[in-house]
């Protein structure tokens, strides 16, 4: 049998190491090269009306060119009988997932990134929606970055539905956290520079993959599923510039488009319920 470590004493196999770059293939990087190549050859085109929400599916968003959003952040519906879904199969909802995600695939620029955040549910079973959706995204042809762990609540009692108690016969997990997946499209980098607004503290911050931010109040906005606008200003933040357009194809109560104008960024929204279409307009008006 081999030893497994050299005259130093160091081990031989690449576990631990410092660097992420020993977990890629060189099939992998020759790929990602050539990607790189074609990339940089793309015309990366303007968003034509913005500030806009859009009250229609955005399974079509014909509105927007190929190329043109250099970051969506978003979080779609759960397909779970809240009011902001709709009555859906199982097959239906995901091949209306796809329908959607494969139109921002066309209008991200090369290097654009996209943002989704979800939660997973259910105990009987658990429904991992995060690696459902990171499936969907990296067989339409996303190139994943990472993800970021929202942390709701650090409170042991953050809801009480905890199975059997203080008994091994089923305890269940209570969940104070959801996901934020993060992929890019063609290239992890820009292909375009601009003016950044992050400061060096928020860039340290942003960039750690938990963060702790208390979540929005459903009865406060007026919609069964709002994430706190904070969420969504850290993404903005961190992977886009100034004046760029933000989009959000489930744009709901509007606080994606809330975060960006916060930034000194555009948005485009997609929302198929006039209702909430009138609150975004509201909260947005709100703040001017």
């Amino acid at each position: 049998m081999s030893n497994s470590k050299d005259k130093s004493g160091r081990s031989q196999f690449p576990f631990g190491s410092g660097s992420r770059r020993g977990f890629v293939s060189n099939f992998q990087i020759q790929d990602l090269k050539k990607i790189s190549e074609s990339v940089e050859k793309k015309v990366i085109n303007q968003v034509g009306q913005i500030d806009t929400i859009y009250h229609k599916s955005s399974e079509n968003m014909s509105e927007l060119e190929d190329n043109s959003i250099p970051l969506t952040v978003t979080s779609p519906p759960y397909n779970i009988g809240k009011e902001s879904d709709e009555d859906l199969t199982n097959l239906q909802y995901w091949d209306l997932m796809n329908k959607i995600f494969k139109e921002v695939l066309r209008v991200t620029q090369p290097g654009g990134r996209v943002v989704i955040n979800i939660a997973n549910l259910g105990r009987k079973p658990y429904q991992p929606l995060n690696k459902h959706f990171t499936d969907l995204l990296i067989n339409l042809g996303f190139l994943m970055r990472g993800e970021v762990i929202w942390q709701k609540s650090k409170g042991a009692n953050a809801n009480f539905a905890w199975g059997s108690w203080m008994s091994a016969s089923n305890p269940v997990l209570r969940d104070i956290h959801e996901y934020c997946i993060i992929f890019s499209k063609e290239s992890f980098k820009r292909q375009v520079s601009g003016e950044s607004t992050i400061s060096k503290e928020n860039f340290m911050e942003s960039t750690l993959s938990i963060w702790n931010i208390l979540p929005e109040k459903a009865k406060k906005i007026g919609h069964p599923a709002p994430f706190p606008v904070e969420l969504p200003k850290r993404f903005i933040n961190l992977y886009s510039f100034k004046d760029e357009v933000i989009l959000d194809p489930f744009i709901g109560s509007g606080t994606t488009a809330l975060a960006a104008k916060s930034l000194d960024r555009n948005y485009i929204g997609y929302e198929i319920n006039n209702d909430y279409i009138q609150i975004a307009n509201m909260r947005l008006e709100d703040t001017t």
